[in-house]
């Protein structure tokens, strides 16, 4: 067996041919010539003989030292300290660290990046941050660059962090954001929401940004809520899921954050007095307190905004008409929780139960006795669409309680009676999807084919207008309206075997799209929007659903959001600020007719109050 290689010597005004032959029983001989270079290599038959066994085939051994890369990175970290074969020097303050480019672009994208392009530094002997980076982080980082071992604890965290994210350390960067998470109590979270905005830790922002909008209350006056930047503190005050016991302390906070930075923040006022719902305030608080501050009334602007704030309030004192302006529209936040109408028995009875004392009081009965109904919120206005009213029949009323005044009233019939079916609201509008309109056959009767009409709801016009159709008619499902879109989840559908899916809406496009099927075979289950996600829990399944999921509304993925106390039927949800409060049915083999309400804000599931009734659901 022969190997050749040609090779090209080139030197000023000369080039060379070197021919190699190479021979282990001749040895080797080398000859030049005037032009190229050719090495060749010959193995002899008796050596290619020596690499194979008596059998005639090759033997292989494989040799893996598992600890050959802590080895390696403890070799080379005392390289480092060393400084052997450094080929760079990283400043920082007074400090310098001498490294080895190919240990940082390893680590690193930034160094990467800043190693292997065409920038000064590529070139560089010396990389210098000046004051723009801590020495001491430097030195944790470098560290954990030839170690992989780092301690993140309460005083650097943070600056670990930062520096993690500026020289693209993710590993470290995300460690930190997770300590911090676990580090996490409302004495910080103004300040964490702020870092993990800047330094786009997902995570740690949704924890600490729904730990603001939860201790709002005791925030509000402190130094980090006054230093808040305008973009900041206009998000947090106009958060439907702001929790609030009363808007004054909304109002107090504005006057108080201008307050503290007058030269700048005088002319943000009344874009901030936009954001608070004046007319939910107390009418002599409105009149007294906010109609009386000099600092709003020298505003043209803010006058306006109040006077407009006091004809809305005096609209709701007097009950004229449906009053649906932002100034008058209840943030998701609330003191209490409405139950009202049945599943398997028709019922008429309402009940409030108080979030904090857990009061269950009795309030005005529904007008009409029904069952399988739908009932959403608008404001301060429930509306209850449609259901059965007598064994067969199906309904097109329209009932609506106002919650202020404990009245009901009816407002125009839908255009096609039906029950079994899903309500939501979106954009000031209400929804109402699938369902079934009738029963068929002889006794014992089943539904009809699920619909697939939807009708929206204009409570300005008191007016219902049909839109796109379902792409597939369900009924039973869960209708949400999450980030300007509707969504229905799973349902009683035609082919029952396969798992059922979720059904979009884009009001601007008037168009339905299936964006993912369900995880598994869900009816009579609950959904509830917390954040950017739709959680999705319990049902009418093969086995009774004790599973809950979680929705993405904008990536249209699911993740399990883990399971509830016991297997539940017939679940209805709602979301009060960061908790999910869920109303369940237990099965019939576990308690009949008890009825749970739990909340969950990142911590277990907990029981918050039991009430047996006449209804289910």
């Amino acid at each position: 067996m022969t190997l050749a290689m040609v090779l090209e010597i080139s030197q000023p005004g000369r080039s060379f041919n070197l021919k190699r032959n190479w021979n282990r029983d001749k040895g080797i001989r080398i000859c030049f010539a005037p032009i190229k270079v050719q090495v060749k290599m010959s193995v002899s038959n008796h050596e290619n003989r020596k690499s194979r066994s008596s059998s005639g085939s090759m033997n292989i051994q494989l040799f893996h030292k598992t600890s050959h890369a802590d080895s390696l990175l403890t070799q080379l970290n005392l390289l480092r300290k060393r400084k052997i074969f450094t080929d760079v020097i990283l400043k920082a303050g007074n400090r310098s660290f001498p490294c080895h480019r190919a240990v940082l672009a390893s680590c690193s994208r930034y160094f990467e990046a800043m190693f292997s392009g065409g920038l000064r530094e590529s070139r560089d002997a010396e990389v210098n941050f000046k004051d723009s980076l801590h020495p001491e982080v430097l030195e944790l980082l470098l560290d954990y660059a030839y170690s992989a071992r780092i301690l993140i604890n309460e005083e650097n965290a943070e600056s670990l962090l930062e520096a993690g994210d500026m020289l693209q350390f993710h590993d470290i960067r995300d460690a930190a954001a997770e300590f911090l998470e676990k580090n996490l109590h409302h004495s910080n979270c103004l300040g964490m929401m702020l870092l993990s905005d800047a330094h786009q830790c997902q995570r740690l922002y949704e924890l600490s940004w729904r730990m603001c909008l939860a201790n709002f209350a005791t925030l509000f006056r402190t130094e980090d809520f006054l230093s808040l930047p305008r973009d900041k503190f206009q998000e947090l005050i106009l958060s439907e899921e702001l929790e609030v016991e009363d808007e004054s302390l909304v109002y107090e906070a504005v006057i108080d954050w201008v307050k503290a930075d007058m030269e700048h923040r005088h002319s943000e006022l009344p874009e901030l007095l936009r954001c608070v719902r004046l007319a939910l305030l107390p009418e002599t608080y409105l009149l007294k307190n906010v109609a009386s501050e000099e600092l709003v009334m020298c505003h043209k602007v803010g006058r306006e905004i109040v006077e407009d704030a006091v004809r809305c309030k005096m609209r709701i004192l007097q009950n004229d008409g449906i009053v649906t302006g932002f100034c008058a529209r209840p943030r998701k936040v609330s003191q209490a929780l409405l139950l009202l109408g049945g599943q398997t028995f028709m019922c008429d009875k309402v009940y409030m139960i108080d979030n904090k004392t857990k009061e269950i009081t009795p309030k005005t009965d529904i007008p009409s006795p029904r069952k399988e109904c739908s009932a959403c919120a608008i404001g301060c206005k429930v509306y209850v669409t449609g259901g059965r009213g007598s064994e067969n029949g199906a309904s097109k009323d329209v009932w609506v309680y106002d919650t202020l005044h404990d009245e009901w009233s009816k407002a125009s019939p839908m255009l096609v009676a039906r029950f079994g079916h899903g309500s939501a609201e979106l954009d000031h509008m209400l929804y109402v999807v699938g369902g079934h309109t009738s029963l068929a056959g002889s006794f014992p009767a089943s539904p009809s084919v699920s619909l697939k009409q939807v009708e929206q709801y204009d409570p300005q016009t008191n007016k219902w207008t049909l839109v796109a159709p379902l792409r597939e008619g369900v009924s039973n499902a869960a209708v949400v309206g999450a980030k300007n879109k509707l969504f229905a989840f799973g349902g009683t559908c035609v082919n029952r075997d396969k798992y059922p899916k979720v059904q979009c809406f884009d009001p601007c496009q008037n168009r339905w799209s299936v964006p993912a099927s369900c995880p598994q075979l869900w009816r009579y289950t609950a959904a509830a929007v917390v954040g950017n996600h739709v959680v999705v829990i319990g049902g009418d399944t093969e086995f009774s659903a004790s599973s809950a999921y979680r929705f993405n509304s904008e990536t249209y993925q699911w993740s399990k959001f883990g399971d509830v106390t016991a297997k539940r039927i017939s679940c209805h949800a709602v979301a009060s600020g960061n908790r999910l409060y869920v109303h369940m049915e237990v099965p019939l083999s576990i308690e009949r007719d008890a009825l749970t309400l739990c909340s969950f804000c990142d911590q277990p599931w907990c029981l918050v109050c039991r009430h047996v009734s006449p209804f289910t659901g």
